[in-house]
């Protein structure tokens, strides 16, 4: 009788090497054995000869409750199964919402927990009347990190957080050896830009990237940094759309500053010439840049200046993109179900090691959230989270999978070379390549690894 569970074998993708011909051995959930060679036997043993066999992803920005009826939990890791991620960190933005006390949390916790069908961790914030006051309770409560916003989206659901109020948030916050994350785009610089373009024009896609100009997203990225590196903090950028932002994030790092920063997956797909073809579709905030400015940050990530990748994964309505003003639309795209797929057809067309997956997208995760005591590898004694993904050319058609709430996607169309074959967490079988077989409430509540255990 074997001393596993389950058993695959194949291309194993850890994040300093890649393993042709080898296997991952699991025993009551967690990660027992990997190794090269013939695979041990096993209750459950399967033999893919070259598919990859990668850690399952984590993705550290996610908005599952934006829009109120239109995705939750119960969707937003449904879509989150079938593309390989077995963990995601929610955004702290929900409508009606605003996650900035620990009760709040616990509450949000609480029901997440009923629908979850991955694992989850949750971000904490502030509001503007409160500052620094719940940073305390939020980290007690379990919150992973905390997310802030130098530019007013909402005024309750998506505040902007004044500098000295930044400041103060950090100092709280860096005591407890958490990650401080901000949405990085400059309030003065955007508001009167946007205002000139209604005024001026132009009137069509390009009147979004000259609202939001590459120097309104770096100035709010040093802005970040410098309160980082005055509070002692962990401050991370969590997304970049300039090869600028990796610069200076390499430069304060440099410096002997905690400083981290993240490539969504939009940014590295897409560019602004997608924005003129399918318009609001494509529209995120900060905005796309050029198709050269995508081919740099590939740069930076192959030179190890990019920490994590992450999807900002939202589902609005279709109605909330389909504006003739680019300006009145809202901002985001789901990319849960596709995160894997097109970042491993980039990293194979480019000629990348697969190694960088299991890096951006679950080692670095699992450190930056405190998280790698469980999650972020093929390693052992973590949780056996596994996507094994096949050969197999594909156009992503998001109507058609049956797996995302939303029917469209800035990735329609998109010829994806690879697909997710089968996805376990904790060494249960979540997606079978056509079904996502867990049920809502599966997923469990990740704590970020205690402050007196952390390196």
């Amino acid at each position: 009788m074997s001393d596993f569970d389950l058993v695959v074998a194949g291309t194993v993708v850890l994040p300093d090497q890649v393993i042709e011909g080898g296997y991952v051995a699991v025993r009551d959930g967690v990660i027992a054995a990997v190794a090269r060679g013939a695979p041990p036997a096993a209750r459950e043993r399967h033999k893919l000869g070259n598919a990859f066999i990668l850690p399952g992803a984590i993705d550290g920005q996610v908005h599952s409750r934006s829009t109120k009826g239109a995705e939750d939990f119960i969707d937003s890791t449904r879509s989150a199964a079938a593309g390989g991620v077995t963990a995601i960190v929610d955004m702290p933005y929900d409508v009606g919402r605003l996650i900035c006390t620990a009760e709040r949390l616990r509450l949000k916790a609480e029901e997440a927990g009923a629908q979850a069908r991955v694992d989850f961790a949750l971000y904490g914030t502030a509001h503007p009347n409160d500052g620094a006051k719940h940073v305390d309770e939020l980290v007690a409560a379990g919150a992973a990190a905390f997310k802030f916003s130098t530019f007013g989206t909402d005024p309750e659901r998506f505040p902007r957080i004044p500098p000295a109020m930044l400041h103060d948030c950090f100092a709280a916050i860096a005591p407890h050896g958490l990650m401080a994350g901000v949405h990085n785009e400059n309030e003065e610089v955007i508001r009167t830009l946007e205002a000139r373009v209604r005024a001026q024009g132009p009137h069509d896609y390009r009147a979004h990237g000259l609202s939001r100009p590459v120097y309104s997203e770096t100035l709010a990225i040093v802005e970040v940094y410098e309160i980082g590196a005055d509070t002692g903090c962990r401050s991370h950028i969590v997304h970049c759309s300039t090869p600028r932002g990796y610069e200076l994030a390499a430069a304060y790092r440099a410096l002997g500053h905690r400083a981290t920063i993240e490539a969504c997956l939009h940014y590295l797909i897409l560019s602004d010439d997608d924005l003129g073809r399918i318009g609001a579709q494509a529209k995120v905030n900060p905005p796309l840049r050029t198709p050269a400015d995508r081919e740099l940050l590939w740069r930076h990530l192959a030179a190890g200046n990019v920490t994590i990748v992450s999807t900002d994964h939202v589902s609005w309505p279709i109605e909330r993109k389909s504006d003739p003003d680019i300006l009145k639309n809202a901002s985001g795209v789901p990319g849960l179900e596709v995160l894997y797929p097109l970042f491993v057809r980039e990293c194979l067309a480019r000629g990348l090691s697969l190694s960088w997956a299991a890096r951006v997208l679950a080692h670095n995760p699992a450190t930056l959230f405190c998280l790698e005591h469980c999650k972020g590898a093929l390693a052992l004694g973590r949780d056996a989270d596994i996507t094994v993904m096949v050969e197999g050319p594909t156009r992503y058609e998001p109507k058609a999978s049956g797996h995302s709430v939303a029917s469209w996607s800035p990735y329609a169309g998109q010829l994806l070379q690879h697909r997710v074959e089968a996805c376990y967490l904790r060494g249960g079988l979540i997606y079978d390549g056509r079904q996502v077989l867990a049920q809502p409430g599966h997923g469990r509540f990740l704590r970020p690894l205690p402050r007196a255990t952390q390196a």
